[in-house]
């Protein structure tokens, strides 16, 4: 006859499971709020075929206090060095020197219609909840999407939860940097850029010059028609998220599913 085990033994082992399975649960609590979060980016040209083309996108995961430009106001060098030519160099560090904690990147090459391309990054969110972009649109001298306002895209909320799945623009969300001149022969992506001559005008919008390039051929060897309207989508940039648990969550949580099943197994075992 199977010698059964002691009131008191079995509140232990009731005690122990709960401990366990406490632990587990608090780990993964913890391991799905906690930072980093992996956040794949991914980028989208919904031009029509044979329309525009975009740059690589110049992205910052960032604590919203880089203001790029300003509608109405002069670009300056930053804004510039995306709209002429696409490099953004002085973007980067422009961005970098003001807010040296945010995550910042390149994504692809040159984005022609109907392609995508994509990255990962490693963010903390409750330092960089916010998303700021920049990149030129071409054929055009100085054409960029981008957002204003450094604090438009919140991808974050205070729980480290993503809130914004996708940033979708259209062709009247495109930018006109005022820095240089329309000129075919000068433009980006059907002329030789180099050849560009300053404007002294002021950001806005405008996608209704892209007209003024039909016909020539462009870099990708394709005859440019731009086709756009206002409520014309061109650019789509979206966003998946998942937690990456901290070394000492995940080790916590591991122990804490090992110790409950040991737990449970010996007490089956003990039953029989």
């Amino acid at each position: 006859m199977p010698v059964q085990a002691a009131p008191l033994n079995r509140s232990l082992t009731l005690s122990r499971i709960r401990f366990f399975a406490s632990a587990a649960l608090l780990a993964a609590a913890s391991a799905a709020q906690s930072a980093p979060v992996k956040v794949v980016v991914t980028v989208e040209n919904l031009a029509p075929a044979g329309s525009v083309a975009v740059a690589p996108l110049h992205l910052a995961f960032n604590n919203g206090s880089f203001d790029a430009f300003d509608l109405g106001g002069v670009a300056g060098p930053a804004i510039v060095s995306v709209a002429e030519g696409g490099l953004g160099v002085a973007w980067q560090a422009a961005f970098a020197a003001a807010d040296p904690t945010a995550v910042r990147g390149t994504i692809g090459g040159a984005l022609l219609p109907g392609a995508s391309h994509r990255a990962s990054y490693l963010i903390d969110t409750a330092v960089n909840p916010y998303f700021t972009f920049a990149a030129m649109v071409v054929p055009s001298n100085d054409f960029f999407v981008g957002n204003d306002a450094p604090t438009a895209h919140r991808l974050f909320n205070n729980s480290g939860q993503l809130q914004i799945s996708a940033i979708t623009l259209q062709a009247h969300d495109i930018w006109d940097a005022g820095s240089e001149v329309f000129d075919p022969a000068a433009a980006a992506f059907v002329g030789n850029n180099d050849l560009r001559s300053p404007q002294q005008s002021v950001v806005a919008f405008n996608f209704a010059e892209f007209y003024g390039f039909n016909g020539l051929t462009t870099a990708a060897g394709y005859a440019f028609n731009s086709q756009l309207t206002a409520n014309s989508n061109v650019y789509r940039i979206t966003f998946s998220a998942a937690p990456v648990p901290e070394p000492q969550t995940a080790a916590l949580m591991l122990a804490g599913l090992l110790g409950l099943g040991w737990l449970v197994r010996r007490r089956h075992g003990a039953q029989r």
